[in-house]
């Protein structure tokens, strides 16, 4: 099942669409790259008429009413980002990543197995069998409360935050078949 985005968080605003599209500029029509809050979709959205947006706004992408996009062109491929798209996705990834802490830490809590010898914690970036190990034994002590708690307690585990987040962006990337935190 598809996941359902409610927001997304603009990536860029291109005011005249595509500098490729070689339509009379009055054809054209503007485009939002944006970033869904909570499933990380890429989308491609067309905003109301005269509605200027700006990276990092938040924008309703829910069913009902909009107040200030058009519709939703549809699911934006990670190659077809402008430069200043890319540039901001990482920041705005690792703002989402701060606001919802607490998901992300319960995923080191709750993950499970993927196979009989794997763990879906060895799919996050430098997280080999060793690390795995010392992740779920510590998580039996007491489950962990925060990425600080993560470091804290699992020395070999240095930056949690920064192993989510780059996991997000090679899922973006599709570097992996597997989806933690990516959802289409």
């Amino acid at each position: 099942m598809r996941a359902k985005e409610e927001y997304a968080i603009v990536l860029d605003f291109l005011k005249n669409g595509y500098p490729e599209d070689s339509r009379p500029l009055h054809q054209k029509e503007p485009v939002v790259q944006a970033l869904g809050r909570d499933h990380f979709t890429l989308f491609e959205l067309v905003p109301k008429p005269d509605i200027a947006l700006k990276a990092h706004d938040e924008v309703y992408i829910g069913e009902g009413e909009r107040d200030q996009i058009a519709w939703i062109r549809g699911i934006l491929p990670n190659e077809k980002l402008t430069q200043t798209a890319k540039s901001e996705l990482k920041f705005i990834i690792e703002s989402l990543v701060d606001k919802r802490e607490e998901k992300f830490v319960n995923f080191f809590n709750y993950s499970g197995p993927i196979s009989l010898r794997a763990h879906t914690l060895e799919l996050l970036p430098g997280i080999g069998k060793r690390h795995a190990k010392e992740l779920l034994e510590e998580r039996e002590v007491r489950p962990f409360v925060s990425f600080e708690d993560i470091k804290t307690r699992v020395s070999s585990v240095s930056n949690p935050k920064k192993l989510v987040i780059q996991r997000i962006m090679d899922e973006l990337e599709e570097k992996d078949r597997f989806k933690l935190f990516v959802r289409v």
